[in-house]
């Protein structure tokens, strides 16, 4: 299956169990919630999913030959991991010339998203030197993504930054290809339900 028909099936599963457990506790019959539930949540989920699909399938076209993974987390976010060779030099905050162009149709996505999406920033360093400079520099880092994105309209209310310095490393630091590997920035986005109030 492919991920929007994983998101159905996923969808179909949970409302099936929601809607056993409405359907009983209703004095109805567990059967008919089930299925009542299993069409909702099939619904709900090939929604979320198309909406997210088409969001990835773009990034991935934005992004062909630069290195970035563009990947869907199992909460459903859409992820960006963006190596430290297009994102930043060594020990610097400043963006890439690579980078701008995947950030600029990452950009314009959002736009047309309006208040539908927010957007997660974290930085990341590798182990050279202390927390007392990784720690700022990855959270420097987030936010110069954030600024970019800013300056191409996306309100700053829907974004959040964070640093992690060196604390999660994808691989050990044991080689200067690795340490290459650990420096990056990781961008997420996750579609906002109306029920939350955004």
């Amino acid at each position: 299956m492919d991920q929007q028909q994983q998101s159905t099936a996923q969808g179909a599963a949970i409302g099936a169990v929601a809607g056993a457990i409405i359907g009983s506790a209703t004095g109805g019959k567990a059967g008919t919630g089930a299925a009542i539930g299993a069409v909702a949540g099939a619904v709900g989920g090939n929604l979320w999913s198309k909406h997210m699909e088409d969001k990835r399938r773009a990034m991935e076209q934005a992004t062909v030959g630069t290195g970035v993974q563009v990947t869907r987390t199992q909460d459903n976010q859409l992820k960006l991991q963006v190596p430290s060779d297009i994102s930043f030099a060594t020990g610097s905050a400043a963006l890439e010339p690579k980078l701008r162009p995947v950030l600029e149709a990452f950009a314009n996505g959002l736009e047309r998203d309006r208040n539908n999406t927010k957007i997660r920033i974290v930085g990341h360093t590798d182990n050279t030197g202390n927390d007392a400079i990784n720690d700022p520099l990855s959270l420097r880092r987030a936010e110069s993504v954030r600024s970019f994105l800013e300056d191409r309209g996306i309100k700053g209310e829907r974004i959040e930054v964070a640093g992690r310095g060196a604390r999660e490393p994808l691989v050990s630091n044991d080689s200067a290809e690795d340490r290459a590997r650990n420096r990056r920035v990781e961008i997420f986005l996750r579609e906002v339900q109306p029920s939350n109030g955004y």
